[in-house]
């Protein structure tokens, strides 16, 4: 059971505001080192090609995972080993993945999965359908080649997905439908890019693809306060994401 130590720290309102203010920090950092090396990105693109600036996030998760007594050695943290098996291509390369290592037959349990993204402007509409199209496939993947036995006799493990979205005027914006043979979704109907990754995202909880996602709003001129980062919906905020995640090593470790 999570203990209540733990529950009260991930219910802190600016649980994740160290991880965003790394996220914006990171983002400036990359740009300013790629234009040192010379090497010029079109665009804010410069700022989004380094990665890392999601490392904020996977250290906190990571240490949380430390702190309720996950083994550091089933947490796979390395870039070799983050790799698992999927059943439309050879295998997928994972942001952060759990593997219990039973002992002593050495077999292995896949525990927990997940997705780490971003999207800062200003090309919400170049990125929006294939960040979309990118999870759906992924998870698909991932669900079908636990179904064909990959990962052996492994319970279904815990896939989360997280996204983290620069709030500003250009996302905020109603974006103009193309409707040229059929209507789409009400809820899509003039939406801005912040309505459509909300929609996008509860309904990838809704019908089950991901077990969590966790769906945060920032502002690049809030990131030096206490909480810098919104939450636009309960089912989808930063508390539920890893308390689902805690809840569920309860049933493969004594959790603290």
């Amino acid at each position: 059971m999570v203990s209540d130590r733990i529950l009260r720290e991930i219910s802190r309102d600016d649980y994740f505001s160290s991880a965003v203010r790394y996220f914006w920090g990171k983002r400036v950092s990359q740009a300013q080192e790629q234009n040192s090396r010379g090497v010029k990105d079109q665009g804010f693109r410069s700022e989004a090609t380094g990665g890392k600036h999601m490392d904020g996030f996977f250290l906190l998760i990571r240490d949380l995972l430390v702190d309720i007594g996950v083994p550091e050695d089933d947490i796979c943290t390395q870039k070799r080993s983050l790799d698992l098996p999927g059943y439309f291509r050879a295998e997928k390369q994972w942001d952060l993945i759990i593997i219990k290592h039973l002992i002593p037959d050495g077999k292995k349990e896949l525990v927990a999965v997940l997705e780490l993204k971003s999207q800062k402007g200003p090309s919400f509409g170049n990125n929006i359908n294939n960040r979309t199209e990118e999870v759906l496939g992924s998870a698909y993947d991932l669900w079908t080649a636990y179904r064909e036995g990959a990962f052996k006799t492994s319970p279904s493990p815990w896939l989360g997905y997280m996204l983290l979205l620069e709030d500003c005027e250009r996302s905020r914006k109603g974006v103009r439908n193309n409707e040229p043979h059929f209507e789409v979704f009400p809820e899509f109907k003039d939406a801005s890019y912040i309505e459509r990754y909300h929609q996008t995202c509860l309904k990838l909880v809704r019908e089950r693809v991901y077990s969590e996602v966790c769906y945060l709003l920032a502002k690049e001129e809030d990131k030096m306060r206490p909480r810098n980062y919104s939450e636009p919906d309960e089912i989808l905020s930063g508390y539920r994401f890893p308390r689902s995640l805690c809840s569920h090593l309860n049933n493969f470790y004594e959790i603290a």
